[in-house]
């Protein structure tokens, strides 16, 4: 039931975004992004198996030049879909507010990399750091490099 009303969710804040061109839609105001929120981007990526355009919108952090993405899916046992299909293709595209199509090249964070990034994300979101206690799988961190 969470899953469901996550992807309901998405789909309604996808459809403002694109229309505003993220003048709404370009922070997250849950959870902990109440008090303090947190910039979201829309993620472009290709079905691994169905070939199919899915559009997905994260909160994200901007770290140099890259922009970096969690795979919570709100602390659930399993990895989200979006995650498995940048493994599969990993060129794509993101929409900042104000900004659309952006290319990427996206890649699973070092064991490294996740260990300097994951307190700089909870510092962004602090949810994070619940949603890794509620799983037993470590949530991936993804990096997202202009091309």
């Amino acid at each position: 039931m969470t899953a469901a009303a996550m992807k309901y969710m998405a789909k309604a804040q996808v459809k403002i975004f694109e229309l505003t061109n993220g003048r709404v839609g370009a922070t997250w105001r849950v959870g902990a992004g109440f008090r303090k929120p947190v910039p979201t981007l829309l993620l472009e990526h290709r079905g691994r198996k169905s070939g199919r355009r899915f559009t997905t919108p994260l909160l994200y952090l901007r770290h140099h030049e890259d922009l970096v993405i969690v795979a919570s899916q709100g602390g659930l046992p399993r990895h989200p879909q979006w995650y498995f299909n940048l493994i599969a293709h990993p060129e794509t595209r993101v929409h900042l507010k104000g900004h659309r199509g952006l290319p990427v090249t996206a890649r699973v964070a070092s064991a490294e990399e996740r260990r300097d990034l994951w307190p700089l994300l909870v510092g962004l979101y602090a949810d994070f750091a619940k949603y890794q206690a509620w799983t037993e799988r470590e949530i991936p961190v993804v990096v997202l490099t202009p091309r």
